[in-house]
Order: C-alpha cells, then structure tokens, then sequence
C-alpha cells in the first residue's frame, strides 16, 4: 500500500508568492524564499521524468489563464532602465551605486505558477533569490553610510504606499530609487504596483474560486476515482504535493506516480487550467481599468527603456 499522506505548508506561501510575482514583472527587485516551479536538471543517467502532459502541452496550458499571463509578463528592459537611471542619479550624488543586473530566467524556464499540484516526477528547484538594492550593506562599506541609504532610498518618513483590496507593498518616496522609478512610470508609478498587487490578489482569489466551478469540481472527482482504483486516498492533486518532502518522493513515489497517471488519464489540468482562465477572465471583464491601466503603464515603460537605453 503507498505511503499516507501528509499535509505540509510552504512557509508565507501568499508574501513570498506576491513578492515572486512582483519581481517577475521586473517592477521591483526583490527577493524571493520559496522554492520555485522550475524543475532541476536530472542526472545524466537519470530516466526521462514522468509528466502529467507532453512539455509543450504543458506549456500552453500555463499561458491560457490571462491575470497570471499579465503578472508574469518579463519588463527586464524597463528595470534595466530604472538601474540605469538610479546609477546615474546616485553619480551624481557622489555615490557609487552597482546593484544586481535584472535576474532572466534559465533556458527560458516557465515561471508561473502551477496551482494543481504535480505536473512531472521532476522534483522541483529551490529558485535562487533575485538580490534586492535594498539588502543591508556590509558594516564599514560606503553603501552602509546613511548619506549613501539617504542618497538611495530617500528620508523613511516619505515612504510612500500602494494598496490592494488586502495587500499593500510600501516603496520610497524620494531619493534615487524613486525618481529612477518616477522617470519610467511618470505619474502613474505607484498605480503600476498597485495593478500588480490586485493582478496578484486576484490570482489568488481564482484559484479559491475555481474549486467552486461544476467542470472542475467534476474533473476532480474522476481524478479521485482514478486515484480510489489505485489504493490512494487524496482528497486533490494538492494534497498529493504537499504531502511529498524530499526530492526521492517526487521521483519515485508511489502517490506521485498514481498522481501523474490519473492526470493524464483524466485530462484533469486540461479542465483545471480551462476553467481557472474562465474565472480570471471573468475578473479582468469585472475590473477593465486594471487592464487598461496595465496596457497603458507597459507602453509608458517600454518607451522609456527605449530612450534611456536605445530603441
């Protein structure tokens, strides 16, 4: 009989996952702490991973939900600007500024989300952290000086805030982050974190109400059915990943195998990912202004990269 299952939480999985979805559309740099969705390479001798779908269906699955395709969208070149611009800024101030180039994925990885459970044998890579500009200097470096944090971030008491519906995410509100920010964006800087955070709260909210759709609450039950026929008790594919701990179970668990088959069988993330579009469509119908005002904000940081950095 396979092993039991287990629930298991990822640590401030809604902070870590706001501040990896910001960093993914290159408005801030920040750090991220949870592990990723792209798998680690496999051993050379190691057997091709089991995957719920082909690759490329895969992919195509994860760019159908269009709040998540929006969040996830790469503006390197916009934050390639604001660098450029921040470092020219501080020079002027007298101050040596190098932070962090933009981190591009590898190899072009998938970065979005993968909301129902498994989809590969492959066990997943621990995403290496994006350093932020604003992690602590060095004690006794010029960046540790408070002209040189003063130059940067601005005075604290100007920190200036963006608000979701639950979330808000503070950023300075002078100093050369700011106006390198400012010089992107124009006046409309802080309603582009702000689209973001509601982007994000709203992928969050579609997840909890896909479960409440007929279609998928179908395809999970014929996932369970499929699982019920293979001596494995799951409620759903996410308890099936949370239950998972070491990099052994995803290879070569039993569940996990169970798991992946009855995906496939079922065409159950066909259904899941369908009907999670559906129901961010459905939002973004409901809330035109965060689209339009994400459309305008990207045209506005685009032109901008193109004349800080050449078109």
């Amino acid at each position: 009989m396979p092993e039991a299952l287990t629930k298991r939480r990822c640590g401030g999985r809604v902070a870590r996952g706001l501040v990896r979805a910001l960093a993914a559309g290159a408005a801030l740099a920040v750090s991220a702490g949870c592990s990723g969705t792209t798998a680690t390479a496999p051993a050379a001798t190691a057997p091709k991973p089991a995957t719920a779908a082909d690759p490329a269906q895969l992919a195509a699955l994860h760019r159908l939900p269009p709040v998540t395709g929006l969040l996830f969208t790469p503006h390197l070149r916009g934050a390639e600007a604001q660098q450029k611009l921040a470092i020219a800024c501080m020079k002027e101030r007298g101050h040596r500024y190098a932070p962090v180039p933009p981190a591009k994925s590898p190899d072009n990885a998938d970065e979005r989300p993968q909301p129902f459970g498994l989809e590969s044998t492959a066990p997943p890579g621990t995403a290496a952290p994006t350093v932020s500009p604003e992690t602590p200097p060095k004690p006794g470096s010029p960046e540790s000086t408070d002209a040189y944090a003063r130059a940067l971030f601005g005075d604290e008491a100007e920190r200036v805030t963006a608000k979701g519906l639950r979330l808000s995410v503070s950023r300075p509100g002078d100093g050369c982050l700011a106006e390198a920010e400012t010089r992107v964006f124009g006046d409309g800087r802080m309603r582009w974190l702000q689209v973001r955070i509601l982007l994000f709260e709203a992928q969050e909210d579609a997840r909890a109400d896909v479960e409440k759709d007929s279609a998928f609450r179908a395809a999970t039950a014929r996932w369970r059915e499929c699982m019920d026929r293979a001596e494995v008790k799951a409620q759903d594919p996410v308890q099936v990943r949370r239950s998972l701990r070491t990099e052994e179970e995803w290879r070569a668990s039993p569940v996990a195998a169970a798991d992946l088959r009855c995906k496939a069988e079922t065409g159950y993330l066909t259904t899941a990912y369908e009907r999670l579009a559906a129901v961010q469509q459905r939002w973004l119908d409901e809330h035109p202004d965060v689209g339009r005002d994400w459309k305008k904000l990207s045209a506005r940081q685009d032109e901008a990269a193109d004349e800080t950095l050449g078109g």
